[in-house]
């Protein structure tokens, strides 16, 4: 199947019961038993939901992988992914991964035993350097989270599999329309599904896709033992937001695109970040592993008190957390998505009080641009 047609037929397409087009939500908590543990597939929703489960068919086919699994919140997935893994291991993250990444493998896991070293992936040699004999994974978000770098997720994927570890990748920027971290050689990849998979600000939810039928085997065991499922009514809004993702996903990118040429030439912004600008450092990379540059942006506009202004004359860019919905999204990440990191970590990696992330969203984007314009100029 085409990438469009596989985000509607790819899965479980309707029911089988009733003939209905769509997955029904079964909102249920418990299934009748023919007899002591004799049940039709399904005995108790924590351990699997027909609607959570027809989710978790979509993402696994998606993805290119073995197995799926639906999260109640892309942190509850990423936290569920590192509980693979023991006290004593250390696991080698992207430098600027998203600030709830870092506080919970830096403020929890840690007192889990688990090590965590923060490394500029998009070098490859900063990878190998920092392989340790307790290394067992390395995580990836490509493009990261606010400065749009991008990792090589083959020749990364490739390494570790030399080192014997294991290469988990956050997919939430690309999305499954745009990049298939598992066909490039990672084992596991990751979604805050709140974002672009859902793409209406109306869902909080997190998937994981492998790419093995044993490691499918222990993140069950680990979801259901901990318990940080998807609802079944979240997943069936999942379902139905994912049916659109290729025609949104090729939107945002258009709308962004005219963004981006707008605000390379404008006076007021000093600096900006996009992977499908040919001057970004790993442009070329982007263009190979991924068919899409996606529709996030950063820029920087020199301080805070400019950043403020900017946010304070907007008329179209709402000011929230979040980003990948139908409306234009901005924020400042040092003062929200990245509050959590400290200030003088912050400073290392570029992330400055004036640097602002839009999510572009399918507004008319002469509307956006007249929007920046008059925002950036007031």
């Amino acid at each position: 199947m085409k990438r469009k047609t596989k985000l509607i037929h790819g899965g479980i397409s309707g029911d089988l019961h009733t003939g209905a087009v769509n997955v029904p939500i079964y909102q249920v908590s418990t299934y009748k038993q023919e007899g002591a543990g004799n049940h039709k597939g399904f005995e108790y929703s924590r351990t699997g939901n027909p609607t959570r489960h027809a989710l978790e068919e979509l993402i696994k086919d998606l993805e290119s992988g073995k197995r799926g699994f639906a999260f109640s919140s892309g942190m509850a997935a990423i936290t569920a992914v590192m509980m693979l893994f023991k006290q004593g291991d250390h696991i080698l993250l992207t430098d600027d991964v998203y600030g709830g990444t870092f506080r919970v493998m830096t403020k929890v896991l840690t007192k889990f035993g688990i090590e965590a070293t923060f490394v500029d992936t998009s070098n490859i040699n900063n990878i190998q350097e920092a392989i340790q004999k307790n290394t067992v994974a390395l995580y990836l978000e490509t493009p990261t989270n606010p400065l749009l770098k991008i990792t090589d997720i083959k020749a990364a994927s490739t390494l570790a599999k030399e080192h014997g570890l294991l290469t988990i990748v956050d997919n939430t920027f690309s999305t499954p329309y745009f990049q298939v971290p598992l066909t490039l050689g990672a084992d596991i990849v990751l979604h805050s599904a709140t974002k672009y998979l859902g793409g209406h600000s109306d869902v909080i939810s997190g998937l994981v896709a492998v790419n093995d039928d044993a490691l499918g085997n222990d993140l069950h065991f680990i979801q259901n033992s901990t318990g940080g499922i998807l609802g079944p009514n979240d997943s069936w809004l999942l379902i139905r937001g994912i049916k659109t993702l290729g025609i949104r996903m090729e939107e945002h990118e258009r709308n962004a695109k005219k963004i981006v040429s707008f605000l390379s030439k404008h006076p007021q912004v000093e600096k900006i970040y996009y992977p499908g600008l040919p001057a970004h450092p790993n442009h070329e990379i982007s263009k190979r592993q991924a068919l899409g540059f996606g529709g996030m942006i950063s820029f920087d506009v020199g301080s805070e008190e400019k950043a403020s202004n900017l946010l304070s004359k907007l008329k179209y860019f709402t000011l929230a957390e979040s980003l990948g919905a139908v409306e234009s999204l901005i924020s400042v990440p040092a003062k929200m998505t990245h509050a959590s990191i400290p200030k003088e970590r912050r400073a290392e990696l570029g992330i400055t009080d004036g640097l602002v992330r839009i999510s572009v969203g399918l507004e008319d984007v002469d509307d956006l641009i007249e929007d920046l314009k008059q925002a950036l100029e007031s």
